[in-house]
């Protein structure tokens, strides 16, 4: 599925915000972040339906990714 563009743009703002308060971050820092990780190319590309996930749950993905939390059932970062 093809999500609009526009929306899209709005979501990754939301969750750039989201990422930087869990990350202790700039929003900056966040932002950079966000554009060079595989949670974005999934959302942009409409991989899985990523773009129907919550913004929370995505930020929570970024927060993994980049090794701010633990993956679930795991003593590693995912990065």
């Amino acid at each position: 599925m093809i999500a609009n563009k526009t929306l899209l743009q709005r979501k990754f703002a939301r969750i750039i915000s989201i990422f930087a308060n869990k990350a202790s971050i700039s929003y900056e820092e966040a932002l950079g972040k966000f554009y060079d990780s595989k949670t974005f190319t999934l959302i942009n590309e409409g991989i899985a339906d990523m773009h129907c996930m919550s913004d929370d749950y995505l930020a929570e993905e970024l927060m993994m990714e980049y090794g701010f939390k633990l993956v679930p059932n795991s003593t590693t970062p995912l990065v």
